[in-house]
């Protein structure tokens, strides 16, 4: 815990610097012009479609009713935006994960590695291509699993604590990859992966928790208007990007300090030593 306690009180100073706020503008940037493009394209169809099939099925008259009975008839109103917003937001995730993992994670590694570990050898024991190949298949499964659970929105707890572990498991996958790949070799990387896989998942739930916020601006902007849904998908975009950056920041400093407590220890320790 220690460790884990270590590298968020860096990942919390380093957050702030110039350099690391400019540096989250660019997946800012990219995600603002596919989204924003995509929804002057197709916002007004998707919206029209999903009236079209709530009238169909009778979907107003049954969602109506489940909102009423949880004291949300309010949102009745709504209910098209609210879904159009749940089938946006995990691609809109994914498409922010995939920019910070392949443009951001190599920026932050740079920063992290000169300035607190530039002893450390690189063994560049991973690769542009692997990163990518990491980010798209586990931004696709976090993107079909977030789908197969919007119905638990019902529920609102259960639906944050889902959301958590499922930006837990993708985040230790995605960002451990990135934050290894150029300090540490294949063989260091998967066995730091393994041995501390439950303090990186820790980290990425903990990092899930922060990942709900935007998902609140999203239903918030719903509640009041439709008329804020383009400003809402800005503030969460922009949201997104700064939680991937400290928690892109968190993954590189404790992986680090993980892979350089892994290289002082003396080959014949037994492997349970590595977890803490």
């Amino acid at each position: 815990m220690n460790g884990i306690a270590t590298a968020w009180a860096r990942a919390l100073r380093a957050g702030f610097s110039g350099r690391m706020m400019l540096l989250s503008l660019a997946p800012l940037l990219l995600s603002l012009l596919l989204w924003g493009g995509l929804l002057w394209a197709y916002g007004p169809a998707l919206f029209d479609w999903l009236d079209a099939v709530f009238r169909e099925y009778g979907w107003f008259q049954s969602s109506g009713s489940v909102l009423s009975s949880l004291g949300l008839g309010v949102l009745k109103v709504v209910v098209v935006p609210l879904m159009a917003i749940l089938l946006l937001l995990p691609l809109m995730i994914a498409s922010a994960l995939l920019f910070m993992g392949v443009f951001a994670m190599p920026a932050i590694e740079r920063y992290v590695g000169t300035r607190q570990f530039p002893q450390l050898a690189r063994k560049e024991g991973g690769s542009f291509a692997g990163s990518v190949w990491m980010n798209l298949t586990s931004v696709l499964v976090f993107a079909l699993l977030w789908l197969c659970t919007v119905p638990l929105y019902a529920i609102p707890p259960l639906a944050v604590l889902v959301q958590a572990a499922l930006w837990g498991w993708v985040s230790s996958r995605v960002m451990s990859y990135d934050a290894l790949a150029a300090h540490a070799s294949a063989a260091e990387r998967k066995t730091l992966m393994q041995a501390r896989r439950w303090p990186l998942l820790a980290i990425g739930m903990a990092s899930g928790v922060l990942g709900a916020l935007p998902g609140i601006a999203w239903m918030g902007g719903a509640v009041l208007a439709v008329a804020l849904f383009p400003f809402l998908a800005i503030l969460s975009a922009w949201l997104y990007v700064l939680i991937f950056l400290f928690t892109g920041l968190w993954f590189q400093y404790y992986c680090l300090q993980a892979l350089e407590d892994l290289r002082g220890q003396d080959a014949s320790a037994p492997m349970g030593t590595l977890e803490r």
